[in-house]
């Protein structure tokens, strides 16, 4: 690499500590609105730029790719998912990708916890409730939903975020169980109380609360298709903070509004904020603007890391969270 600052793009407002350090070390330009860019926009900023730091909000295929610069060679996503990227075609174009892992662990699973409390007790019902004028006083069968201690968790993806979920649940007196592509050492399946179902099928026909925790990948895509939706119990609750692709979105809607489950909390949708309108039209489904890793602390930590990757990219070296093919 030449002496000269390595120029960067930036293309949504991050946390101002990670602008400013930014700043300091790089050549750097950013979006000037908080708005996701233009196809055009975007393929303009690859042009030009050594390095482009995208989000999950860019869509970056291979068309997007073919109007980069010969001088692009990174692109440092800002985020651990990476399946907005086409990161064949990136690599094949000599162009590295590198993502933010590990960070989002802790804020994920708090949010996902949170769902798995909110939903089966009716918080949403309830804040909608006194926020309308309409609630009158307690009463004694009024907003009665269930309790969660005792009650059997599955755990889709038991990767760090699936067993964060799991310590929490079972501090609140949960029954663990997970399908994972492999199963896990038995010292740390014993030391979470942790069951492993090697059939998907059959641990959702046995579990009250699913918390879906995988990335979106070719084989997870709709991997809670219609068929697996209906063999859950209708008294079921589903928890998505991981990726909507994961969930056939229209036929979850479907069996929400027959009542064959109890209801959802989701983070992440299908479409990204092209929601089914009659998902939201459902009083037992909490909706978040996917919001699982908005805090300043993790947003922060995740700006560190792409700097860190620019930095040793920069410096000649491989970025450390450089995305291999092994990962796709």
């Amino acid at each position: 690499m030449s002496t000269k600052p390595v120029s960067v793009f930036v293309t949504r407002r991050l946390p101002q500590p990670v602008e400013a350090r930014m700043q300091e070390l790089f050549d750097v330009k950013f979006n000037p609105s908080d708005k996701p860019m233009s196809a055009s926009d975007l393929g303009a900023a690859m042009a030009q730029a050594d390095v482009l730091v995208p989000t999950i909000t860019d869509r970056i295929t291979a068309n997007q790719l073919a109007q980069a610069g010969p001088q692009l060679r990174l692109i440092a996503n800002y985020g651990a998912g990476f399946d907005h990227i086409d990161v064949a075609s990136a690599l094949q174009r000599g162009i590295m990708v590198s993502n933010t892992p590990g960070v989002l662990t802790e804020d994920t699973a708090d949010m996902a916890m949170a769902l798995i409390l909110a939903v089966p007790r009716r918080l949403a019902e309830g804040e909608r409730l006194l926020h309308s004028g309409e609630w009158k006083g307690w009463s004694p069968t009024a907003l009665m939903g269930h309790r969660i201690a005792g009650k059997r968790l599955g755990i889709l993806g038991f990767g760090r975020i699936g067993r964060a979920v799991a310590r929490r649940a079972a501090a609140f007196g949960m029954e663990i169980h997970y399908h994972n592509r492999r199963r896990i050492n038995e010292e740390v399946e014993q030391d979470l109380g942790a069951t492993w179902w090697e059939s998907l099928d059959q641990m959702l026909a046995r579990i009250d609360i699913l918390s879906i925790n995988v990335p979106h990948t070719p084989s997870t895509f709709h991997l809670m298709n219609a068929r697996r939706l209906k063999l859950m119990k209708p008294s079921a609750y589903i928890v998505n903070t991981a990726r909507g692709e994961v969930i056939d979105e229209n036929a979850l809607t479907r069996m929400l509004h027959a009542g064959e489950l109890a209801g959802a909390g989701l983070d992440v949708y299908e479409h990204g904020a092209d929601i089914n309108p009659r998902l939201t039209e459902l009083p037992n489904v909490m909706l978040l603007p996917h919001m699982g890793s908005a805090t300043e602390e993790g947003r922060i930590e995740m700006g560190e890391k792409v700097i860190i990757n620019i930095k040793t990219f920069a410096d000649g070296h491989r970025p450390p969270d450089q995305v291999v093919p092994a990962m796709l």
